[in-house]
């Protein structure tokens, strides 16, 4: 069950990374040789699958992935370009930011294991497990009475 799990997250993450690729593959340097264009493209597709599959692997130590990826693709790029490029990169990382989030919300991470909705004092996140069929841990269960309350 984990297994197929694992494997239908890597196909949404490749999903991303593909839909990334093809929004800025025909942006890539028209001004260089067929060939190494060619290799341009090999290139770039191989940084936003990278990424991607870090994305999925540690999501919650992967600080800025956009920045990364863009810092790592730029150079394929014309300067004329690269504000669309690094536009695209955002947007379709924080699509799979956002498809992660809902996943480690929903408890696909760590075991299959959900985390408590609430945050610490210091603003993190909580990281115990919620009581059962609650969004809230025992600590924080005040949270979900005020919320019916509301």
């Amino acid at each position: 069950m984990i297994e197929e799990y694992a494997a239908q997250l890597q196909a949404c993450m490749y999903q991303y990374s593909r839909a990334i690729y093809r929004s800025i593959r025909d942006l890539i340097d028209p001004y260089v040789d067929e060939e190494i264009r060619l290799e341009y493209r090999r290139a770039v597709l191989e940084e936003c699958e990278l990424t991607m599959e870090r994305l999925a692997k540690d999501p919650l130590y992967f600080a800025k992935p956009d920045r990364a990826l863009f810092q790592d693709i730029r150079r394929y790029f014309p300067i004329t370009c690269q504000a669309q490029v690094a536009w695209a990169v955002r947007e379709g990382i924080a699509a799979a930011v956002a498809f992660i989030e809902s996943q480690i919300e929903a408890g696909a991470f760590d075991g299959g294991v959900a985390r408590c909705r609430a945050t610490t004092r210091k603003g993190k996140p909580c990281q115990r497990t919620p009581l059962p069929e609650r969004d809230y841990c025992p600590s924080h269960q005040h949270l979900e009475r005020s919320q019916v309350a509301a």
